[in-house]
């Protein structure tokens, strides 16, 4: 449909996607409002959908507007909404409260293009809105400058979905480094619940999805509303509930002061919002977006290589004769990636300097990488690099020689962090110098994956020497330098690190093929960072690893078959320095990547299904084909049980007319506690039972010391 401003305000566009409907009220001459997001509606007729319209139009009330102002996707105050607006900004005081005016409307089914002005303002604005095959909300806006003469300062742009008011929970995510993503839940009240992320990247404080939901939500049950942010710098998402008006969920960009400047005939497009609707509880949230990014044309199609990290095996002291033994264990043991951390290049023996001086260091490898890359491609593994690029050591050339290439505000520098400053990717030199110097380093190497760190948050980020903020400018900088260098080597992968999961979004995964999700291989830790991350990615874009017995970020020690279950799911690799490792811990190590190559066709196409257990210390999630023909559940001891005998495990997903042979699964089919009490079940020729037995009636779960797992499989007969 393309109507002008009359024919198209007297409509409702209904589109529908994957058991999910959005209505949109045209109606009038101002922006789109919505009616409904939320469960399917089925086939409406016009007619139906303007009854629905007048069925969930508010009256007005003593003491408020005349007209109950509508929640448009970009709410505006001079609609009388008197929440947060959509659009902030002005001219040196002026125009700061814009309302526009409908012009034209298309519509193609499963998308919207609206475009508006006004006049008075002289702005204008297009909003693109739609729902994705996998059933998510799609949406973003551009603003224009229509002035022909004063600049206009943009101050924010945020877009917002209206939520029902029986979502009256909210659940995001919050951490620090080594604690990534970690849940807090609470009332949905009057007022505004705001998240602002000002360091520059995402943060490993993110609230990744931020989540309204009726009571008591889960991972199974409960209806939810998900709402995230496709963008990697600054950014606020909001939930607020007024007393005038249905509650919302809202995301934008988070602009610093004067970051954006729109001069005549300019224009600003926001980040893409994502939401996520669910009567299945977080579970079915989840899937949507799992759906959609393994529906990408970029998405990795091939199976995903075991790696093996040097970084906790050897730190900076590199040593051909180290790393090359380490890649003979390495490929003994299955692994198929190895990636060579941080101290390879030049001056870089401690992380105080060297960070900018991208060229092997010829102190440490004096004929260059080759000898240790054809040792590991003869082995028959790839091979990969960390680097850094966006950072730089003040005790570097780089900085030394191009001071000016470091983001600094006002005439100086920010207070270091990590030893290390921000370089500065919109100074076109800098660009330059970085991407010269990865191009080179890839096409003089042989390496299929880049391990792309992101170490320092950008406070206090300006270019220099005026010092304007440079946040918006930077993000959008380092995507270009990704996109450039994606189309040089379209065979190369790229891993988002950022000191960790300081960087997990959809638009850097647009860029890139997997997050680390911590620095942190405590596998009791991971436990939780992993459950988290699944939230948004699936398995096979978190990269796991198995790290040594004792973990080198919190100094707990684990049994292998805990540290290998846990991270058994995800994109698997080692964080190990194995010539220290037994020749037993060795064998069994291989046991394992055996198993997750068997399996991993599973884990990394399935459906994730995480289990709301009653006893917090009992935790159990699995990965079900989507022709719900196998599985594969792990059960997890995190804590001591409150009960003597933990009970019953249910398992949900499953189709209840399939009967599965259930067993557990070697090489984690005994733990310790089992001895004390291990169900008729646990045996190799397990038990047979219908689906809709086993997420009725259940399994009962054997005993376990705490930090112990197990592993069932499942197969349909």
């Amino acid at each position: 449909m393309k109507s002008p401003t009359g024919a198209a305000a007297e409509r409702l566009i209904h589109l529908r996607a994957a058991g999910v409907s959005l209505v949109l009220d045209l109606r009038g001459d101002g922006l789109p409002a919505v009616l409904h997001w939320g469960a399917d509606l089925g086939d409406l007729t016009q007619e139906e959908l303007s009854q629905l319209a007048d069925a969930v139009t508010m009256p007005n009330m003593p003491g408020f507007a005349d007209a109950v102002p509508r929640v448009s996707l970009l709410p505006e105050h001079g609609t009388g909404w008197p929440g947060q607006p959509g659009l902030t900004g002005h001219r040196q005081g002026a125009d700061w409260s814009p309302l526009f005016t409908l012009d034209s409307v298309e519509a193609d089914g499963s998308s919207v293009q609206i475009r508006a002005t006004d006049r008075t303002a002289r702005l204008g604005l297009a909003l693109e809105a739609g729902l994705t095959p996998s059933g998510l909300v799609q949406m973003r806006a551009t603003v224009r400058n229509d002035d022909s003469v004063r600049p206009y300062t943009l101050d924010g742009l945020m877009l917002a979905l209206p939520v029902p008011d029986a979502a009256t929970e909210l659940l995001d995510l919050t951490g620090r480094w080594c604690r990534e993503r970690a849940p807090q839940r609470h009332p949905f009240n009057a007022g505004t619940w705001l998240r602002e992320t000002r360091s520059g990247r995402t943060g490993p404080d993110a609230a990744l999805v931020l989540t309204a939901g009726t009571p008591d939500f889960g991972f199974g049950h409960g209806e939810v509303w998900g709402l995230h942010i496709a963008w990697s710098g600054n950014h606020r998402i909001l939930a607020e509930r007024l007393p005038t008006g249905r509650p919302v969920v809202a995301a934008g960009e988070l602009l610093l002061p004067g970051e954006v400047l729109l001069h005549p005939g300019e224009q600003y497009t926001g980040p893409w919002l994502y939401g996520s609707h669910s009567d299945q509880g977080l579970d079915g949230l989840s899937a949507r977006f799992h759906d959609h990014l393994r529906a990408r044309p970029g998405h990795p199609r091939r199976p995903r290589p075991v790696v093996l990290n040097t970084w906790e095996a050897v730190y900076f002291d590199h040593d051909l004769d180290k790393l090359t033994h380490l890649a003979d264990l390495g490929a003994q043991v299955g692994a198929e990636r190895f990636v060579l951390d941080d101290g390879w290049f030049r001056h870089r023996r401690d992380d105080r300097a060297g960070l900018g001086d991208w060229y092997v260091d010829e102190t440490v490898w004096p004929s260059g990488l080759h000898p240790l890359i054809d040792h590991v491609r003869a082995l028959g593994m790839e091979f990969g690099l960390w680097v850094e690029p966006e950072m730089v050591n003040p005790d570097s050339d780089l900085a030394r020689a191009h001071p000016e290439w470091i983001l600094a505000t006002g005439g100086r520098n920010p207070a270091d962090r990590r030893h290390q400053q921000v370089l500065d990717l919109t100074h076109p030199e800098a660009y330059a110098y970085i991407l010269e110097r990865l191009d080179a380093l890839l096409t003089e190497y042989d390496i299929a994956y880049l391990k792309w760190d992101h170490n320092r948050e950008l406070v206090d980020a300006g270019h220099s020497p005026g010092g304007e903020p440079a946040v918006h400018t930077q993000t959008l900088a380092v995507y270009a330098l990704l996109d450039e260098l994606r189309a040089r080597h379209p065979d190369l992968e790229i891993e988002s690190c950022s000191s960790g999961g300081g960087r997990v979004d959809l638009a850097i995964l647009e860029r890139t093929d997997r997050v680390w999700a911590s620095d942190c291989n405590d596998a009791l830790e991971r436990q939780t960072i992993n459950r988290w991350t699944g939230l948004l990615l699936p398995p096979e874009l978190v990269g796991s690893h198995i790290g040594a017995a004792r973990s080198h970020t919190t100094g707990r020690t684990h049994d292998l078959a805990f540290r290998a279950g846990t991270a058994l799911f995800g994109h698997l690799g080692i964080e190990w320095d194995l010539t220290r490792a037994s020749e037993s811990e060795r064998a069994e190590l291989t046991r394992w990547i055996t198993l997750h190559k068997q399996l991993r066709h599973l884990l990394h196409t399935g459906r994730v299904v995480r289990i709301d257990h009653p006893d917090p210390a009992l935790w159990a999630h699995g990965v079900i084909s989507h022709d719900q023909t196998e599985a594969v559940f792990a059960l997890a001891s995190v804590a001591t049980p409150v009960a003597a005998h933990p009970g019953t495990l249910r398992l949900p997903g499953l189709d209840p007319d399939t009967t599965y042979c259930l067993r557990p699964l070697s090489p984690a089919d005994q733990a310790p506690g089992m001895e004390r009490g291990t169900p008729a079940w646990c045996t190799k020729d397990g038990i047979t039972l219908p689906g809709s037995a086993l997420e009725h009636v259940g399994i009962q779960i054997p005993i376990l010391h705490p930090e112990q797992l197990m592993l069932l499989h499942l197969t349909s007969r």
